[in-house]
């Protein structure tokens, strides 16, 4: 099951705050694997976050300065030599173990307000994980507003390894090939690369189950419209959302409870070894568009909302009245 984002405000397109009725907004529905109380545990050095079981050195600048990935690899690999912080089985986290931590209704740094942590840097941090798009890029998570883009892997950012997790609260990013710094294929074994690692659940196969116009993902749970373009043109976010709560009384597949999905729904779809679109091989999706827009308001700017943007993969925002993203309606078990 997907985690709860986070975010418990509603927002109008200029980023005012409003009453969460009737607007089919995320913090209406609240969806997704509910966080502990306590969210996290302090294991001396060491923090347990009690939804994942993954485990992080608390403080979040352990390597100091900025790194290059391969760097950062290394720096992990050297950390588990030398048994830092008692325990020898660290790594660089994959791209959907560092968005794990993330806050959707926090920002600078976008964490759970609880959090224990220490020296967090407000900039990118590195995964594990290369960006399908370029190889001689990775993806990294910005601990400002929780943006998720990519960057050359001789740049410099930082590095916050993480160690354990329960492998079903968190599944594999679809990421299953290792690159050098200037993207050419290498063998994975012993490289700390998330294809060389792979946590994460497995995908089950066939991932998808399609029954008419309607899309089960057999991962998640959640069903979507097998064609991904509801709307046939690009619209600003309440038009989105207006468009979906429509779709509602349409009972299309013999659906009710269609939404637009959270930026976590999206985000699920993503495969890290595939670009244009990052779908996973052999998905059963017609008329897939370049971006979507979510249900999820931007915290660090509320007139913005979070978009996936589908060929790259990358987690950015999106101005909420400009009609510039698509509309792929999701429902789900909890929907």
């Amino acid at each position: 099951m997907i985690r709860s984002t986070g975010q418990r405000i509603c927002y109008d397109e200029q980023g005012r705050e409003l009453d969460c009725s009737g607007t089919g907004q995320d913090a209406m529905f609240g969806l997704g694997l509910a966080w502990p109380k306590p969210r996290f545990d302090v294991l001396g050095k060491t923090v347990l976050d009690r939804l994942t079981g993954l485990v992080w050195p608390r403080d979040a600048n352990i390597a100091e300065y900025p790194s290059t990935w391969p760097e950062a690899l290394e720096h992990v690999a050297s950390m588990n030599r030398k048994q830092a912080l008692g325990f020898a089985d660290w790594r660089l986290p994959n791209r959907r173990e560092l968005l794990s931590l993330v806050d959707y209704q926090t920002q600078k740094p976008p964490l759970p307000a609880d959090h224990p942590f220490q020296n967090i840097v407000l900039g990118w941090y590195w995964t594990s994980t290369t960006a399908a798009i370029h190889p001689g890029y990775a993806w990294y998570v910005h601990m400002e507003g929780a943006r998720t883009f990519y960057g050359r892997k001789d740049q410099f950012f930082m590095t916050w390894p993480v160690r354990g997790g329960d492998p079903s609260r968190l599944w594999q990013t679809g990421q299953d090939a290792c690159f050098d710094v200037q993207g050419r294929p290498i063998p994975c074994n012993g490289t700390g690369q998330d294809g060389d690692v792979r946590f994460g659940r497995a995908w089950p196969i066939p991932r998808f189950e399609t029954r008419g116009e309607v899309v089960r993902d057999r991962l998640s749970g959640l069903s979507w419209l097998a064609r991904a373009d509801l709307t046939l043109t690009r619209v600003s976010w309440q038009q989105a959302l207006d468009a979906v709560l429509e779709l509602r009384s349409q009972k299309v597949g013999g659906v009710s409870n269609w939404r637009l999905p959270n930026i976590l729904e999206l985000e699920s779809l993503v495969d890290c070894s595939a670009h244009n679109p990052a779908l996973p091989a052999g998905h059963p999706f017609s008329a897939v568009q370049e971006a979507y827009w979510s249900a999820t308001t931007s915290f660090f700017e509320t007139n913005w909302a979070w978009v996936l943007y589908v060929h790259k993969g990358a987690l950015g925002v999106g101005f909420k009245t400009k009609p510039v993203f698509a509309v792929w309606p999701v429902a789900g078990p909890c929907g």
